[in-house]
């Protein structure tokens, strides 16, 4: 099994950045973030670096500050961030100040996770929503950023009627339109799944639908486990579907945080699962990026049973660095 890779430099020359540009439309207005930045932020205040924190004289603590903690990785949003504009702000502006590159997820949409239910929840009314992400978006302003929306999103149809479909394509344009106007050096992902879950000519229906054209990109894999090439190989299936139909191609970047060791076809806290690739430019996508953190539970199941969604379990993520 491949280790897990430094974090690399992000570098990317004017020249390939007018390239990409040309390529992908939609995003001709938006700077390059990563141009901006010497690298990826390391939030100093993960789940994982609060347990290390507060847990000095566990065996544990060493392995998992290394290996997890002091790893870039995206922070969530939701309707647990208070007054989220503030939020945002805050998060992008300890980045900024550093010269880093900080990784967000807005997670918040209606009827968020309807189909697995494990983080069912989200915004109250779409008016609700359209009020919060104008406001995620604020807060983010002019600094640069990676902003993944709402995982899951396109992936949960099966379980919403026709109308709700509807309405949620609705929002999710109106989010990438207001991340366009607000924040303009943001590169926004709309999440796609992983390729377990949909066909890949379905999930680019549902993207364009969605309003990926004027998206920078899609992210694959989010909390999931499927291998960085299975992920690679769908995201360029997606793709093809995309320039068969649209006309375009996208950027895309994989969740790699926990598919050292693939999938054993679960994806609510399976046992066996190792931390993948560090976050970093390139790696067969756009990114490879630490989307849903290593040891925050996927809810009440598998070797986490008794927990919620998203609470740190030092023992799942102390076993996920070694892989049993």
């Amino acid at each position: 099994m491949r280790r897990s890779l430094r974090t690399r430099s992000l570098v990317i020359t004017p020249v390939l950045s007018a390239v990409l540009l040309t390529l992908h439309p939609g995003t001709a207005h938006a700077a390059d973030p990563t141009s901006m930045t010497s690298d990826f932020y390391v939030d100093p205040d993960s789940s994982a670096r609060r347990w290390v924190n507060a847990s000095p004289s566990d065996g544990r603590a060493p392995a998992v500050r290394s290996s997890i903690a002091d790893v870039p990785a995206a922070r969530w949003f939701g309707n647990w961030s208070g007054t989220i504009g503030t939020a945002t702000g805050a998060f992008v502006g300890a980045a900024a100040a550093q010269r880093k590159l900080p990784l967000l997820v807005a997670y918040n949409i209606p009827n968020r996770d309807i189909c697995g239910g494990q983080s069912g929840g989200g915004a109250g009314s779409a008016a609700d929503y359209r009020s919060w992400i104008a406001a995620f978006a604020s807060g983010i302003g002019n600094r640069p950023a990676v902003v993944v929306l709402e995982p899951d999103s396109l992936g949960d149809e099966s379980c919403m009627t026709p109308a709700q479909v509807t309405e949620r394509n609705g929002l999710l344009a109106n989010a990438i339109a207001q991340f366009n106007a607000k924040a303009p050096n943001t590169w926004v992902y709309l999440d796609a799944g992983n390729p377990g879950w949909l066909s890949a000519d379905t999930m680019a229906r549902h993207l364009a639908a969605a309003g990926v054209s004027g998206a920078h990109g899609f992210s694959l894999n989010v909390s999931n486990y499927l291998t960085t090439g299975e992920n690679v190989t769908y995201g360029n299936a997606v793709n093809a579907a995309l320039r068969s139909t649209k006309g375009f191609t996208k950027p895309f970047v994989i969740d790699t945080s926990r598919n050292g060791n693939g999938s054993n076809g679960a994806w609510c806290n399976p046992a066996g699962r190792r931390i993948g690739q560090r976050t970093q430019l390139g790696g067969g996508a756009e990114m490879l990026l630490w989307i849903k953190a290593p040891g925050e539970s996927d809810g009440n199941c598998g070797v986490g049973a008794g927990s919620t969604a998203g609470q740190f379990l030092p023992e799942v993520a102390y076993k996920m660095i070694y892989g049993y």
